[in-house]
This record gives structure tokens, sequence and C-alpha cells, in this order.
């Protein structure tokens, strides 16, 4: 077990970090965020940042050199930096994670070979290509970057076979796969954490509401459709879990079907859809992640509340904050950003009770 005044390394700046950097004061542990931005909202609760390039050797060198442990904030930090890294310091979640979970068509293969169910899918490497997948999957259908894409990033809808040149325009003509329509009655995630020692604890299922491809909510308890399937798919993401080895907090995100989940997309970090757990759970994600990554016990995740809501508070949302903290049933998270641009996430607001 990592001792407390140990320091822990975290890869990436954004709101994940500072709340990994947040939890992990708590238990006493000092956190260095590795970044390649300047307004890195995580530096300003974290003992020390270095900021370069994750291309940059003597950076990423002189940083572990600084560190006990590492972890990472997002999922596309660059492998061969992982790679380098681990070569000088534990690294938790390592790079068979990073391997699966930042190519799409790795991810769905995998998760198919585990036995679970995906959108129907094709590969797509050029253009005559996007019209070979198009006579397989049918339209409508989503045309998805391989790797790169979240918040809707990287993804263009084909409605009719005339959207095609568009679409791949859009998605900068890179390898992809086009995505067939799933017809479903919700979308749910999968939260679950996994320590060093193969232990692993889930959190109670959310459904999940997007808005222009980005989370708008997350509810509990969900509708009777995805309390139904939650046991089917929290057993596939423990096994996706346990044979990436993963340690930490793997996010695996659903859509509840008529004949059972299927499985959208992953996550190997911390995740928005889980926000909730810092009020709403005996733990947050945020604490059970640093502590898989310390070697400490998982702590339980019971709900604290019947009703819980988060909302994200995206763009100008986060204008209303006199309003939101002025509300006593509210708990108001906001991510210390400057510019409230369109699309991004400012904060967000957890709800206990209706």
């Amino acid at each position: 077990m990592l001792p407390p005044g140990s320091t822990i390394g975290i890869l990436g700046g954004g709101q994940l970090g500072r709340m990994l950097a947040m939890a992990a004061a708590s238990l006493g542990y000092r956190c260095h965020v590795f970044a390649p931005e300047t307004d890195a909202p995580a530096s300003d609760v974290a003992a020390a940042t270095t900021r370069a390039d994750y291309g940059d050797a003597d950076a990423l060198a002189a940083f572990a050199a600084q560190v006990d442990v590492i972890t990472l904030e997002w999922e596309n930090v660059d492998r061969e930096a992982v790679r380098q890294l681990a070569e000088l310091v534990p690294v938790h979640p390592g790079v068979h994670s990073l391997e699966v979970a930042q190519d799409r068509m790795a991810e769905k293969q995998f998760v198919e070979w585990l036995g679970g169910r995906t959108a129907p899918w094709a590969q797509v490497d050029s253009r005559a290509g996007l019209d070979a997948a198009i006579a397989q999957i049918g339209l409508p259908a989503i045309l998805k970057t391989r790797r790169m894409g979240y918040d809707g990033k990287g993804q263009a809808r084909i409605l009719v076979a005339s959207d095609a040149d568009a679409a791949w325009d859009a998605i900068g003509q890179q390898p992809a796969i086009l995505e067939g329509f799933v017809n479903f009655a919700h979308e749910f995630s999968v939260i679950l954490c996994r320590g060093q020692d193969g232990t692993m604890v889930d959190w109670p299922v959310p459904v999940n509401l997007h808005k222009a491809g980005i989370l708008a909510t997350s509810t509990l308890p969900p509708p009777a459709l995805v309390r139904a399937q939650a046991g089917e798919a929290a057993a596939l993401a423990r096994t996706v879990a346990e044979k990436l080895g993963h340690v930490g907090v793997l996010a695996c995100e659903f859509f509840a079907c008529s004949d059972g989940p299927r499985f959208n997309e992953m996550a190997p970090r911390v995740h928005n859809s889980g926000h909730w757990t810092i009020e709403g759970s005996a733990a947050s994600q945020f604490e059970n992640h640093i502590r898989a990554v310390a070697g400490l016990p998982l702590r339980p995740t019971g709900l604290m509340a019947s009703h819980i809501e988060m909302t994200n508070l995206i763009g100008a949302d986060a204008d209303a904050w006199p309003r939101l903290l002025a509300d006593p049933g509210v708990h108001v998270h906001l991510y210390g950003k400057g510019e409230a641009r369109p699309g991004r996430k400012m904060g967000h607001v957890t709800r206990l009770g209706k």
C-alpha cells in the first residue's frame, strides 16, 4: 500500500484530474499533474504540474522521478508515453486497457470476443470502403473515427446514401467504423473499480440522457428495463476489467434494448456518468480509483439517497451559478474553467432526493 504523503502522478489536467486530485488529498496524498495545456483545471488543486507534450521523453522521465505511482484522467494519452513511464514507475491502468479503449474497432472486437453484443458495425479505411460498409450495414448509420472521438466528436450521421461524401469529409477521411443504428429504449452505464489484488466493486446503474452527443443527466433509480438488464451488463463489464488486468475505475456504456443490453463503448477511467457518486454514494468513483491506484482496500458503494440526479453544466449553463449556489438542495461542482464555450463542460450539479 502506498503510504500517505506519497505523490500520485496524473496524466491529463482536465476536470477529471481535478476531482481525482481532490480525492487523493483527502487520503493524504500529493498529486503531480502532467499535461500540455497551460490552463489545466487540475493544476489549481494539485501540488505540482509539469507542462509538456506527451512526446517529450525528457519531461516524462523527470516527471516519473518525482512521483510514486501514475494514473490517467483520459484514455487518449499517447501509449508510447505510458510505455516509457511504466518502465520507471507503476502506471494504473496499464497499456492494455488503453490499446483496447483507444480504438473503436479493437474495443468492439474485444467485447464480442468476450461474448458481449454490440451494434452492427463494419470497418472503413477508405471512401470506397465506406460504400461497402453501407451495403453491409445499411442506413441510417453513424460513421465514427476509430480514434480520438468523445462527446460526439469524430462522428457523422449518414441517413441516406448521398450523405456519405459529407460524412467522410466531416471525420477528416480517417480510419473509421460504420455503426448501424440500434433501436434502444435507454442508455445506461456500469461503473466499476478493480483493485490491484483483483477485487472489484461497482456502483448502482444510472440511466443517462445525452444531448448533441454530450451527457446531460445521469439519474437513479433507472427505469425497470434498465434495472432488469443491469446484472447482465455488470457481469460483462467485470469480465472486461478482469481480462484487461485493469486497475482503477472502468466505465462501460450500454443500450437497453428489447432483447437485452448492447455494449456501446468503454472508458478506462473515472467517468462523467459517475459524478453523482461524490455525494450519492458511500464512496465516490474518485476515491475508489485513488484507492485502487495506491493499493488500498476499496470501499463499499451503497447509495446515500433513494433518488439521485446529476446534471452537467455545459457552456452558458454555468452562468446560473448564483441561483444554483443559493439552492440548499443542490451540490454544485464548478471546474474552474475560464471561457464558457458551447459544448464545453463547465461543471455539474447533483441533487439527492426528488
